[in-house]
């Protein structure tokens, strides 16, 4: 019996195409369908805006804006504008805020996986009684709370007035205007109770995702169950919370804006001063969802790159 000959070198080529050929009827389907969904959702936006301005009596105008993001004062200096400095306290809010959150959540995710049933029932008490209850009323309930009740009890706004001159300028820095920080201080705190829940669960759902045997592994090297949590649990739970914890984050940027109706003056309650001022509705908010767009696509992206990073580190 002849063995069976090697394939002829000069008709790869010709099994590359007919594979290829192969492939094509079955991607075609699906790239119309892309395509089609694509023209139809450019169709409708150019509709929309051709009616909007056939129909809309309003004139946009963006001479003016420029000077709501910076502005040159009689000395010739530059400051400042209203939508820059809301944006600053935007960042610090959210910075401050999914740190905040960050922990919280992480402690009362821990709760929720703990062996006591007394630390379970106060982790779910905590994320059930979020979670279930609008956030603006939270809001509205921290805020008469802590900087109507705690802070004036705690002395925090006369501790505020009293401090040294040379700290002064390092906690503008972090928290902004001296004399907007207790009620900064509040903004954070609700708002990191708000997202804290939410995490917690991410929390849980990721340690629960690490198999069991790596408890049992860790058992019988005579770890103790927080040093298990530290040193086995946490890490390998970390790869699979780092997509939805980096939305969370996301959504705490944009939950910020909540903080507007108790008058702290981040980005949105800005934008809603200037459009009461100016009247110029279009362009303000215009700018300001760029402004959340800048703010909020860096991080998606850096998180995914992360994602990334690891997927390839667990393969190598």
């Amino acid at each position: 019996m002849t063995p069976p000959s090697d394939p002829d070198p000069g008709t790869a080529p010709g099994t590359a195409t007919a594979q290829a050929t192969v492939l094509v009827p079955k991607l075609a389907p699906v790239l119309l369908v892309d395509l089609a969904v694509l023209l139809l959702a450019g169709a409708g936006a150019s509709w929309l805006v051709l009616q909007a301005r056939a129909n809309l009596p309003y004139t946009w105008d963006w001479s003016m804006i420029p000077q709501f993001l910076v502005y040159t004062g009689a000395d010739g200096s530059w400051h400042a504008g209203r939508i820059l400095t809301g944006l600053a306290a935007t960042i610090r809010l959210s910075l401050w805020a999914g740190l905040l959150a960050l922990l919280l959540g992480t402690c009362a995710g821990l709760m929720r996986v703990s062996l006591r049933l007394f630390w379970r029932l106060c982790g779910g008490a905590y994320v059930l009684f979020v979670r279930n209850t609008p956030p603006l009323v939270l809001i509205f309930l921290f805020s008469y709370f802590l900087s109507g009740q705690l802070i004036t009890a705690l002395g925090l706004d006369m501790a505020v007035a009293a401090m040294p001159q040379s700290l002064q300028p390092l906690a503008e820095a972090l928290f902004g205007p001296l004399r907007q920080m207790p009620g900064f201080i509040t903004a954070i705190v609700t708002l990191a109770l708000i997202e804290g829940a939410y995490m917690a669960e991410i929390v849980r759902a990721g340690v629960q995702s690490v198999e069991q045997g790596q408890w049992d592994a860790a058992s019988a090297l005579g770890l103790s169950r927080w040093q298990t949590l530290a040193s086995v649990i946490l890490p390998q739970a970390f790869r699979g919370m780092l997509p939805p914890l980096t939305s969370q984050f996301v959504s705490t940027v944009k939950d910020s804006a909540i903080v507007s109706v108790i008058s702290i003056p981040e980005l949105t309650f800005q934008a809603q001063e200037l459009v009461s001022a100016t009247y110029r509705s279009f362009e303000v908010w215009t700018l300001v969802l760029a402004l959340y767009l800048a703010l909020n696509l860096p991080c998606s992206l850096a998180a995914r790159c992360l994602e990334l990073r690891l997927r390839r580190s667990d393969r190598g």
